[in-house]
């Protein structure tokens, strides 16, 4: 990603111009009761990564999955999405948005996982901002440590779901105490959580596909989704 003429916000944020498991599933199943977007719009994602130094395989492998998003939105419909992710020593960084998969590709390719800590707070006010300037249909958040204030990342996430934008959260690892936190952020901002496993990459993939599709075409595109994992964030959502 191209690091010319960065502009630093109030919030940190630095912008820049197989087989699905049961839980899988059952957090795919979550997305279908959330409205339509308004069909003379864009869809919007917001596509979130914690980018410290454990994440390299991981987002590697997100480089090559991330074009099934844009594979899964309907014909008469297009998908706008954002990269956003944080790495190093307090660096959290905004692409532009882009439409195609070989932008975000470029996008992503150029990025190096680097040490340091989380700045999940950074990545819920940079999509507070971002919808307050024009509606972001749903955010992906993808990361596998939190070493932030729980309480305040709860405060953002829930404000979030007042203003109508959902987390759909991903965890990578079995750490019980991020999944707590991880599973209120989703609750709060009335998203959904679910853990999957980095050996198993069509997990993500069809995570990631399915919010796509949820982004760009609302519910009535997802139901049209062969996949069970479309079907099973239909049934999870509802379930709010």
């Amino acid at each position: 990603m191209s690091e010319k003429n960065p502009t630093t916000r109030r919030d940190g944020v630095v912008e820049q111009q197989g087989k699905v498991s049961d839980e899988v599933a059952a957090f795919v199943q979550k997305v279908g009761q959330l409205a339509r977007p308004n069909a003379s719009e864009d869809g919007r994602l917001l596509f979130a990564m914690d980018a410290t130094m454990s994440r390299q395989p991981t987002w590697d492998m997100a480089v090559s999955l991330q074009a099934g998003m844009f594979e899964a939105i309907p014909r008469d419909a297009h998908l706008q999405v954002q990269l956003l992710y944080f790495r190093g020593l307090g660096e959290c960084r905004a692409s532009k948005w882009v439409k195609d998969a070989s932008a975000l590709a470029r996008l992503m390719s150029g990025i190096a996982c680097q040490g340091g800590n989380t700045q999940i707070g950074k990545v819920f006010s940079h999509a507070r901002d971002e919808h307050q300037k024009r509606r972001i249909n749903a955010m992906v958040y993808v990361g596998d440590a939190i070493e932030e204030d729980v309480d305040a990342l709860c405060a953002k996430a829930g404000e979030l779901g007042l203003l109508g934008l959902p987390i759909f959260v991903f965890q990578e690892g079995s750490d019980s105490r991020v999944e707590a936190a991880f599973r209120e952020f989703a609750r709060l901002s009335k998203g959904a959580y679910a853990r999957f496993d980095s050996s198993a990459p069509g997990q993500l993939a069809a995570l990631l596909k399915a919010v796509a599709a949820f982004a760009s075409g609302g519910k009535a595109h997802l139901r049209l989704q062969a996949g069970g994992a479309a079907k099973a964030l239909l049934a999870q959502i509802e379930g709010k």
